[in-house]
């Protein structure tokens, strides 16, 4: 690859000690597209999703390319009964960045000034190989190793996806 774009996420995963290489292919149409110019499996693709929990709270969930988020499973792991996804335009302003590019990396502060939490789904840590992160641009991404990704977040673990 020749240059990385310059993104906060991109400066993020620099500073972060995180092994990763970076990947700008430029847009793509689909889940598979996005695998094939990454050179991996739907499956190493992941989605990094905001959900909102409450007022000014919301976290990250990164769920596996081939599956989708099990509502009831999340509620029961963060233990509350309402849970719902912001707007494009809410989201854009919690995390920095628009739809199709959002990454727990270089997003916006909590307005506490600490990073929003970030759950994992357990799969992403159990199967093989890398996995493939936006990268804060459309058609960038980041390939990182799944148990150092969940280490530098900070993530927490969880069987919280179904299949799609």
């Amino acid at each position: 690859m020749t240059d990385v774009p310059d993104t906060p996420a991109t400066r993020a995963l620099a500073t972060s000690g995180i092994e990763h290489e970076v990947t700008a292919h430029g847009p793509v149409r689909s889940l598979e597209e996005a695998a094939q110019a990454r050179g991996l499996e739907p499956r190493q693709i992941l989605k990094t999703l905001v959900v909102r929990r409450g007022e000014d709270d919301y976290l990250f969930v990164l769920v596996p390319g081939d599956r989708q988020i099990s509502w009831p499973k999340l509620r029961e792991h963060l233990g509350v009964s309402r849970l719902s996804m912001p707007d494009k335009d809410t989201a854009r302003d919690v995390t920095g960045y628009e739809r199709g590019t959002i990454t727990p990396f270089g997003s916006a502060l909590s307005p506490a000034g600490t990073p929003w939490p970030v759950i994992a789904d357990a799969l992403i840590v159990s199967r093989e190989g890398p996995v493939s992160v936006g990268a804060g641009a459309h058609g960038v991404a980041a390939s990182v190793h799944p148990a150092q990704l969940v280490e530098v977040l900070g993530a927490s673990v969880a069987d919280v996806t179904e299949p799609v």
